[in-house]
């Protein structure tokens, strides 16, 4: 039993890590909602008004890279924050975002640390 504790916590040590990993990243693309993008298969969004009332009755604001990707804004603290209320200035606009991204069963999801429009 002593011999196997250490095995153990080596292994919970390295799933957390595993889990923890993240890739700095660069994304441009648009803020739009997640509506929108999925049901009306946007390629950027219509307007900034429409982004943000559907931001405002409770859509989840996402970011649509220039690659196609799509990006949830997710918070680095728990218990986790929605990033709406970051991200209502830029709805609708053209961004550069700086984070950590993260990848899981396909999706991507981004810790923002720095974000700014750019010219539509």
């Amino acid at each position: 039993m002593k011999r196997l504790i250490p095995v153990v916590v080596v292994f919970l040590l390295l799933a957390s890590m595993a889990r923890a990993q993240a890739t700095s990243a660069t994304v441009r693309g648009y803020v739009l909602d997640s509506a929108c993008l999925f049901l009306k298969k946007l390629d950027k969004p219509v307007g900034k008004e429409c982004a943000l009332s559907c931001a405002k009755a409770g859509s989840p604001l996402v970011i649509l890279a220039e690659d196609g990707k799509v990006y949830l804004p997710i918070s680095a603290e728990m218990p986790a924050a929605g990033q709406n209320e970051r991200l209502m200035k830029f709805a609708g606009d053209k961004v550069v975002v700086k984070g950590r991204v993260f990848e899981r069963g396909g999706s991507h999801a981004i810790v923002i640390e720095e974000i700014a429009s750019t010219h539509r």
